[in-house]
């Protein structure tokens, strides 16, 4: 027998390590003869921790929602050779994973990211071999073309075009650098990759490598991936170790070395020439273009950057060749997308889908639709960068050409679900705010246009919003979007703007008539005791922090709106409905 835990970072938040070491103390003092391993993150994060039990004939059993308490009662199960069917994966669950397309996620969640054994096992490092040994560089980047795979991380740029633009460079010395700089509230697709299937990146850059001509990678990941660090750099030493980075790779005339470097999380730093910068130890600050780092970047030499799930993709269009990728997708938007499903939605985690599925079916067929059943109501795609989509527009397309022309972005894959509890106007205050405080504050109308947007929307918030304030916002918008520098300032606006295109009427209600649709805005908010629903039992008004309330016992209460601080203490204790929130 054979028990694998996952121990992404979303399993090990859940507990996965204590379980691990629970079933590593019963194997040993029940001498029992059971192999115990790791794995990284299958996507479904909502049932973590996850434990895979391969019996001896080859079956398999995957029980969900373990922790320390089950582990004893599943060891009683195994000693007396009975099987326990109480914490199995149900069939609805199994049916999300047939329901996608795994390519740059394809070994996540099923091997141990620390066995470059395994990696091997799932043909690893034979797209490398294949290219050096039967692919000359611009076979290569051909059948990068023929895949039609575009970036990943948010742009959307055709791949090869970046790939044959560094080759094409002179120079004597080039770089491949990838991008794990993931600094999108709700995004963790590259951490997972980094945590669950290391290798698969290493490959798709040694093969960049080859294509371009450049023998030396780095890997740039943000400091807040403590594991995804450890694995990756456990991947490169072993990869080192079986010749596959190095001098004379599978002996051929080529040489790839690959290395981490750590950032501080700035998140202006996932622009690829602010990337660059801080990769030279100055401050990551965008770079004027162009020059392009295909013609001027790591040191001013051509240097190609892509993020982790683009060099995912690369081994298995190399392998597979570029026609089985570009099968899948759309005309324009090729291939798999993966996909961080977060917020307001049932079953959160990652999926990875074909492009050109609608948003629908991601979020409701996908991700079990939307917890409490409450009524969907938006999703923020391509994080601060991006924009909200309504209800009304939820069976768009999920491709790049789609997306844009609802107003939002793409992003590297971010969803945040929104349901009728969320205020849009705050909402967009939350991202604006986000983005102010990572602005460089190398552009004027970056550094203090969202402070301004920023200072009107928390007015608005507040209950003192004005009329022409959401004219201002649209103003201030198009004029950072115009004169920002790099892509992050020139989509900074994007939440707000979006917000007031498909929630005007919001905007409309919090500044003329003074109140939160959504009832989430704290200053808006007024609570009152209703009379025919009140007993006088007293609850409210012995939790009330501040003394607001007062009544005789068995006779209607009333609360004090000077004294109200608004807290909802009063809403959560009533059990009879009495607090009526407006």
């Amino acid at each position: 027998m054979k028990i694998v835990v996952g121990q992404g970072s979303c399993g090990i938040a859940a507990g996965a390590n204590k379980v691990y070491d629970k079933l590593a103390d019963q194997i040993k003092n029940n001498n029992l003869d059971i192999e115990l391993a790791s794995t990284g993150c299958i996507g479904m994060c909502y049932l973590e921790p996850i434990l895979d039990v391969f019996e001896d004939d080859g079956s398999k059993t995957t029980l969900v929602n373990m922790d320390e308490d089950k582990i004893d009662a599943f060891f009683q199960d195994i000693i007396k050779n009975q099987k326990n069917n109480d914490h199995t994966i149900d069939e609805v669950d199994e049916e999300i994973l047939s329901k996608q397309n795994r390519i740059a996620l394809k070994n996540c969640g099923h091997i141990n990211p620390e066995s470059i054994d395994e990696y091997i096992e799932k043909d690893g490092y034979k797209a490398v071999e294949k290219a050096l040994k039967t692919m000359s560089p611009d076979q290569v980047i051909e059948e990068i073309k023929i895949s039609g795979l575009k970036g990943r991380g948010g742009a959307g740029f055709p791949t090869w075009f970046k790939w044959n633009a560094a080759k094409n460079s002179p120079g004597d010395k080039k770089y491949v650098v990838c991008n794990a700089d993931e600094g999108d509230p709700g995004a963790f697709m590259d951490r997972s990759v980094l945590e669950g299937d290391p290798h698969k990146l290493i490959e798709g850059m040694i093969i960049n490598g080859y294509a371009m001509g450049a023998d030396e990678g780095i890997v740039y990941v943000r400091a807040e991936y403590p594991l995804a660090i450890k694995r990756l750099n456990h991947a490169i030493n072993e990869a080192e170790k079986r010749g596959f980075l190095g001098n004379n790779i599978f002996g051929e005339d080529f040489n790839f070395s690959l290395r981490i470097k750590a950032g501080a999380g700035a998140f202006v730093c996932g622009e690829e020439t602010a990337l660059l910068e801080s990769l030279q130890g100055e401050r990551g600050m965008p770079r004027l273009k162009p020059p392009f780092p295909a013609q001027k970047g790591y040191w001013d030499k051509p240097t190609n950057i892509n993020n982790v799930e683009t060099f995912a993709n690369v081994s298995s269009i190399i392998l597979n060749g570029g026609k089985s990728f570009a099968e899948l997708g759309t005309e324009n938007s090729k291939g798999t997308k993966v996909f961080a499903l977060t917020g307001k939605i049932k079953k959160g985690g990652l999926v990875e889908v074909p492009m050109g599925i609608p948003l629908r079916d991601v979020i409701y067929d996908i991700g079990g639709g939307i917890k409490e059943d409450k009524e969907f109501k938006a999703v923020q795609m391509g994080g601060p960068s991006g924009g909200c989509i309504p209800k009304e527009l939820l069976d768009t397309t999920v491709d790049y050409e789609s997306i844009s022309k609802i107003g939002a972005i793409m992003g590297s894959g971010g969803m945040v679900v929104m349901d009728e509890t969320t205020c849009m106007v705050d909402m967009a205050r939350f991202f604006l705010d986000f983005t102010r405080k990572e602005s460089c504050g190398k552009c004027i109308q970056c550094r203090l246009g969202t402070k301004r947007m920023l200072e009107i929307l928390t007015r608005i918030t507040e209950g003192e919003g004005k009329a022409g304030d959401i004219a201002l916002l649209e103003e201030l918008g198009g004029k950072i979007k115009e004169g920002s520098l790099c892509g992050l300032g020139q989509t900074a606006p994007n939440p707000v703007l979006s917000t007031i295109k498909y929630f005007r009427d919001e905007y409309e209600s919090h500044i003329y008539d003074k109140k939160c649709p959504a009832k989430a805005c704290k200053e808006l908010l007024e609570y009152n005791i209703l009379e025919d629903k009140c007993i006088g039992c007293g609850m409210c008004l012995r939790n009330c922090p501040v003394d607001a309330i007062s009544g005789e016992k068995k006779a209607v209460h009333e609360i004090d709106q000077e004294k109200c601080i608004k807290c909802g203490k009063c809403y959560d204790t009533c059990k009879f409905s009495a607090i009526n929130v407006g």
